[in-house]
């Protein structure tokens, strides 16, 4: 019998991600807008955010959504204030999003379903519509991702983008028309993966890396790091821009792979002194962004960023960062379907 191709599965997935994308248009737009004008109805005067791993990314991305389109002051859930502790908080006209690609995770659940008892409206997010956190949550948005078998999420983690936006749009009364364009420029982005593999080459005998960006871009840096950690085991360091420069930068040198990603928009510009710093210090600098911005570095990977909302950008900056993890593991010798000491669905309380 043949060995099963390493990788094969995780390949397989990142390329369902154009599909999976018109599928939350298509299928999950109406009832995400449902639910959103729901919520909205109800004026929650604060939001929480409760996420692990690469949801608990995907939640971050949800916090500058909510923050910047709608003006309402968000926090991320420190679950064992409730789930150890047993701290009881007035969470009366608080909305609460748990992000959760399985919805099955016992604090996720305890942490909902205490938020509830103490007055929360409460929104599960998740690809799982019969999960548990399901169950205890008021309201539900299913990500429509499709059954997700490799160990490393990656169209979880894009369809949850998405249906968050789209929640967001609702919740202002919007349609979300900056998303149109996604699946077929997803679709383009990983046709490319040649110019990935090649860029791969640099990172194979990594012994460090680090991921920065700003403003929307901030959670792809913290998703591509974790995506390379738990795929090829390479210590990356995921920092905003600005928290770079108050300290870690002293850890770049000429030796020091570093990942930018270059949100086109105002996250990029807030990026722009940082890049110089870290071009001042003759980082090893591959960005991830605009064509400007990718050919004053070493290299990188040009997005088709051009009229392309900043807000939705994310949803593309991961995918060339999905590949490079996938191509690095490869060339390293290494299986990504099937990382060491990683279960698909993790269990803490």
């Amino acid at each position: 019998m043949t060995a099963a191709q390493p990788g094969r599965i995780m390949a397989g997935e990142m390329a369902e991600q154009p599909e999976a994308l018109r599928r939350v248009l298509a299928q999950g737009a109406p009832e995400i807008r449902r639910v959103a004008e729901a919520i909205a109805a109800r004026s929650p005067r604060f939001v929480l955010l409760t996420a692990r791993g690469t949801s608990d990314n995907a939640a971050l991305y949800a916090k500058y959504l909510l923050e910047v389109q709608l003006g309402l002051p968000c926090g991320l859930t420190s679950m064992s204030t409730t789930t150890a502790y047993e701290a009881k908080p007035d969470l009366a006209d608080v909305l609460v999003i748990t992000v959760s690609q399985s919805g099955g995770s016992p604090d996720l659940v305890a942490s909902t379903r205490a938020a509830r008892e103490a007055g929360a409206i409460t929104l599960a997010v998740t690809n799982n519509p019969d999960s548990p956190l399901a169950g205890v949550s008021e309201y539900h948005i299913d990500v429509k991702a499709g059954p997700e078998k490799a160990l490393p999420a990656t169209k979880t983690y894009t369809a949850s983008l998405l249906a968050l936006y789209l929640f967001v749009e609702g919740m202002r009364g919007g349609r979300g028309e900056a998303a149109a364009v996604l699946p077929e420029l997803a679709e383009q982005i990983l046709a490319r993966q040649d110019e990935v593999k090649a860029l791969a080459q640099r990172y194979r005998f990594a012994e460090r890396m680090v991921l920065t960006s700003r403003g929307y871009g901030y959670p792809t840096a913290k998703e591509a790091a974790l995506k390379l950690m738990e795929t090829s085991y390479i210590p990356a360091l995921s920092y905003s821009g600005a928290d770079l420069l108050h300290g870690p930068l002293a850890m770049v040198d000429n030796v020091s792979p570093v990942i930018a990603i270059v949100t086109d928009g105002r996250g990029g510009e807030a990026l722009q002194p940082v890049l110089d710093r870290l071009r001042d210090r003759g980082a090893d600098l591959v960005v991830v962004g605009p064509r400007a911005q990718v050919d004053a570095a070493a290299g990188g990977f040009v997005l088709p960023t051009a009229g392309v909302a900043e807000e939705v950008q994310p949803i593309l900056e991961i995918l060339p960062l999905q590949l490079l993890a996938y191509e690095v593991t490869i060339a390293r010798g290494q299986d990504p379907d099937a990382p060491r000491s990683l279960a698909k669905v993790t269990e803490t309380r």
